[in-house]
């Protein structure tokens, strides 16, 4: 269709150790900020888990892979794996997905 608009999609999911929940919160909530202004970023949503404390799942949607590879070089990526990175229970989880089926409000 000419309508279809290719979206790729990052999926973050990064577990907070215990007491420092809102420290993370805090960096994450930054970044998520940050990161609508950059070139080719569509989107991008901060979310906590209803199940498990500390738990907090990044979404975010990109024009292009190129784009989303560009980013994580940036400034605002480095700043805030950094300060996130003694903040977090271990790795995150990170995925970067084609879309298959998803809406976009421009």
């Amino acid at each position: 269709m000419a309508d279809d608009v290719e979206i790729w999609m990052v999926a973050g999911l990064y577990q907070a150790r215990t007491g420092r929940e809102a420290d993370l919160a805090a960096v994450l909530a930054r970044y998520t900020v940050l990161t609508r202004s950059v070139d080719g970023c569509r989107n991008v949503d901060l979310v906590s888990s209803a199940a498990t404390p500390g738990r907090y799942l990044v979404v975010e949607k990109w024009d292009d892979p190129d784009a989303q590879r560009a980013h994580l070089d940036s400034d605002v990526m480095v700043t805030m794996a950094t300060e996130a990175s003694a903040m977090l229970a271990g790795p995150p989880d990170l995925d970067l997905y084609q879309t298959i089926s998803a809406y976009d409000v421009e």
